[in-house]
């Protein structure tokens, strides 16, 4: 028995041993969050620095102590931080702080010294100029002539620099009249007011014709052509008073448009924006007397939103000759796309033109989305995934694991600052090779972290990377649910790809919350028809309860449209009431369909999904598309009409 104590004790001595280095990252950690607290509110007291003087993250604390410094601040102490950190945006934000700083106390060596060329963001490049004022002056003038060029007001810091160049001469009155124009164009009607103030009076025929226009967009074809010194202002004006005549009358703006272009003195860019606008408001807003000009302009400005909006309403009208000749005039990366090709298959086809529709056919199935598909079925082949696989072993991710940021990122993560933790990831991928910028993604999947793996992949451009962009997340909850429910998980696994991106903390700009993006108020619905309690806001970041709710939604959807899943997503989307109008009003095919919902997030999104589904479905079987079908045999020969409602 004696043996038995003893062995005993030292299982627990050993235990204890090993459990010592775990015990005390814990407490390293832990002082780390207290310090970075303390370092955030300037508590400087608090902070025991030599606990945490080899931690990961003690540049976080310096930070703070370096920005609590400026603008006193050597920069030659700064310059040692940013070398120092260079790996990190820890050495951008000390940048950043520094110029500022630096700029605001009028320490322009300092922020000279510590800038690397233009910085981002207006009020840092405010003072990037202000400095180099009397150092580069030529400079100075072409970056705070940019900045003055807007059509909304500027931020204080850029007082001096305006002042300074409005003194030399740089800001004269034909600077002011053109950011006057902006500022209209803009509807910054105050801004516009204040800068009419300080025009001189030489321009007082431009500003009578400005505000003759103002009252009447009409008067554009009475106001003299040349305006403004030496007719300087003229080009600014016509401008910016047929941006505002064509989104208020586009039928009018268009006649008094080809009264007066051919008799104006025009940038290629501005006669350019002008076609544009009249093009894209003639065709969105239906104006059938524009119908003949808009074609004639189309090919000359070559816009694809614009060659998008004609093909579109050509198969809306369902004017096979129509869509050939504008899908062929688009650019040719444009037309090219699986999208362009597919319906140029579909006129050649309906023109009788087998053997060109056929080809168009093979081009879009080449690509990977719901138009290359639909391509494939058509042709009937298996869909083409360009898959593009990478492997690394045990080995090299313990290496990455060790890469620096990796290591801010893991502790930060483990500190509670998820943000923090996001800027240093994404900033080692903006910073990665090819290979490295893999690798992360490699170690992202191993740890099961799959919001900021597919982030990875977006940010590293990885297309191909499809075991990756669409990861196994959250695999056995969309089963259990999706067998619970009646739904394809693989569908309910596109649906919350495209909703979130598999962030389960996700929220949109209107409230839509976690996983599948649920409005609290859906949410709420769906769980009174389950008969459960009402989750809390917070509750939808669960990834079961989410998902519970949302499969079930998709499942009223699918009951609601006879199992129709093009029209159940889009009633997930965009809501059913909408899908109920579109389906009335709608053409019978489901590609047609498909094209012709209004709203380009849902329409992008429809075909988003059923992709995605596809993608999934591919990759439980290591990527073989055969036997995998994006649409059913009813999908693809249904009327799409009233008729799918389940309830006339």
């Amino acid at each position: 028995m004696k043996i038995r104590y003893v062995r005993h004790g030292m299982a627990l001595v050993i235990a204890t041993l090993m459990s010592l280095p775990a015990m005390a990252a814990d407490s390293a950690d832990q002082q780390m969050r207290q310090a970075l607290e303390a370092a955030r509110n300037k508590q400087w007291h608090k902070i025991n620095q030599a606990a945490i003087e080899d931690h990961i993250l003690a540049g976080y604390v310096e930070y703070h102590r370096l920005r609590d410094r400026l603008p006193h601040l050597d920069p030659a102490v700064v310059n040692d931080y940013l070398e120092r950190y260079a790996d990190s945006p820890l050495s951008d934000w000390l940048r950043g702080v520094a110029e500022v700083s630096y700029g605001a106390s009028g320490r322009y060596d300092a922020l000279l010294a510590v800038s690397n060329g233009e910085p981002r963001g207006t009020i840092r490049q405010c003072h990037y100029y202000t400095a180099l004022l009397d150092r580069e002056p030529s400079t100075a003038s072409r970056g705070g002539l940019d900045l003055w060029l807007t059509g909304r007001s500027q931020p204080n810091a850029c007082d001096d620099l305006f002042a300074t160049l409005r003194a030399r001469g740089v800001i004269d009155g034909h600077a002011i009249w053109q950011r006057q124009m902006l500022a209209w164009e803009n509807g910054e009607d105050g801004l516009a007011r204040y800068l009419a103030r300080s025009l001189p009076s030489t321009w007082n025929d431009a500003q009578a014709a400005f505000e003759r226009l103002q009252k009447d967009y009409g008067a554009i074809t009475r106001i003299p052509i040349s305006l403004g010194p030496g007719g300087a202002g003229s080009a600014a004006l016509f401008t910016a008073g047929m941006h505002n005549f064509t989104r208020a009358d586009t039928e009018a703006a268009l006649e008094a448009w080809r009264k007066i272009g051919s008799h104006l003195t025009l940038e290629p860019s501005q006669r350019h924006q002008i076609e544009h606008d009249l093009a894209f408001y003639s065709m969105a807003r239906e104006i059938r007397n524009n119908e003949g000009w808009v074609d004639q302009a189309l090919p000359r400005l070559a816009d694809e939103d614009l060659l998008e909006l004609r093909v579109r309403r050509a198969l809306a009208q369902r004017n096979w000759h129509e869509v050939i000749h504008w899908v062929r005039t688009m650019p040719d990366e444009a037309g090219q796309s699986a999208r362009w090709q597919y319906w140029l298959g579909r006129a050649l086809a309906k023109q009788g033109d087998e053997q060109a529709s056929r080809n168009a056919y093979a081009i879009a199935a080449a690509q990977r989305d719901f138009f290359g598909f639909a391509a494939a079925d058509r042709l009937q082949q298996p869909y083409n995934l360009n898959l593009e696989r990478a492997v690394f072993n045990e080995s090299f991710r313990r290496q990455v694991a060790n890469w620096p940021a990796v290591k801010r990122a893991e502790a930060l993560q483990r500190i509670g600052e998820p943000g923090l933790a996001r800027s240093e990831w994404y900033g080692a991928v903006a910073r990665a090779s090819e290979q490295e910028a893999k690798a992360l993604a490699d170690y992202a999947l191993s740890q099961g972290r799959y919001a900021t793996l597919v982030q990875t992949t977006i940010a590293a451009e990885q297309w191909d990377a499809l075991d990756w962009r669409f990861p196994s997340a959250y695999r056995d909850s969309f089963l259990r649910w999706g067998e619970t429910t009646g739904v394809d998980p693989f569908l309910l696994m596109g649906i919350a790809r495209r909703e979130s991106a598999f962030n389960n903390e996700a929220v949109s700009p209107v409230g839509a919350r976690g996983l599948m993006q649920l409005m609290p108020g859906t949410a709420a619905l769906v769980s009174r028809q389950m008969g459960s309690a009402n989750p809390s806001l917070e509750g939808l970041f669960d990834p079961e309860v989410n998902i519970r709710l949302g499969s079930t939604y998709i499942r009223d959807m699918l009951k609601r449209y006879r199992g129709n899943r093009l029209a159940a997503t889009a009633a997930y989307n965009a809501g059913p009431g909408r899908v109920d109008r579109w389906l009335r009003d709608s053409p019978e095919e489901f590609d047609l369909f498909v094209e012709s919902i209004p709203f380009r997030e849902t329409r992008n999104y429809v075909q988003a999904v059923l992709a995605y589904q596809v993608i999934f479905a591919s990759l439980a079987r290591d990527g073989d598309t055969r036997g995998i079908a994006m649409l059913t045999q009813a999908e693809r020969q249904s009327d799409y009409d009233a008729s799918l409602l389940a309830r006339n």
